[in-house]
């Protein structure tokens, strides 16, 4: 019976180190964009010849970012929602409502990722003007973002009837009183 928690644990930790390298991408995708548009402006004025690719390459970046961090920000529970009716009810009904939202975010994007895939293979053929890359590339973030979301969602939901009641942020970061606090020593008695 403590293999199916244990397994959700490690699954949970693989997907943890997912969503960090899909922050750390998206994040990367932002640094990139913020160059490329500094570029556009110094070879626009300073240059005289403006870079062309810097729109077709930002339209993408763009997609990438935004859902990228969609995506890690529903595993974190970091993404848009309205939390009264969670809130005001207990613990034992309250996971089933919040299943729930993930079952229907878990749809969501199943149907994104599907929809997503066929997209992608639609566009395939067409190439983006000025970077000559496929039109298709546009799309598999939506595929990307889609798998995730399914898998975040569901982790969350079985997470939901596995572990205890989460413990509230300002609860979560003070120490129990059983838990001694840290000590520091005296300034001099070094």
């Amino acid at each position: 019976m403590s293999f199916f928690p244990a397994a959700i644990r490690k699954l949970d930790s693989v997907l943890g180190l997912v969503s960090r390298a899909v922050t750390v991408l998206s994040g990367a995708s932002l640094v990139f964009l913020v160059a490329s548009f500094g570029w556009l402006v110094f070879g626009r004025y300073v240059l005289n010849a403006t870079p062309t690719w810097v729109e077709q390459v930002a339209l993408l970046l763009i997609v990438v970012i935004t859902f990228f961090s969609t995506a890690s920000n529903v595993r974190t529970g970091a993404n848009l929602s309205v939390d009264i009716l969670p809130l005001m009810l207990p613990w034992r009904w309250r996971r089933w409502l919040l299943a729930l939202i993930d079952g229907i975010l878990g749809g969501f994007g199943l149907l994104m990722a599907l929809k997503g895939y066929d997209l992608a293979l639609f566009a395939w053929s067409t190439k983006v003007p000025m970077i000559n890359l496929p039109e298709g590339l546009r799309s598999l973030p939506l595929v990307v973002c889609g798998t995730l979301l399914v898998l975040f969602c569901a982790t969350n939901a079985v997470k939901r009837f596995t572990e205890g009641e989460p413990l509230p942020p300002a609860e979560a970061d003070t120490p129990s009183p059983t838990t001694p606090a840290p000590t520091t020593p005296a300034r001099g008695a070094e």
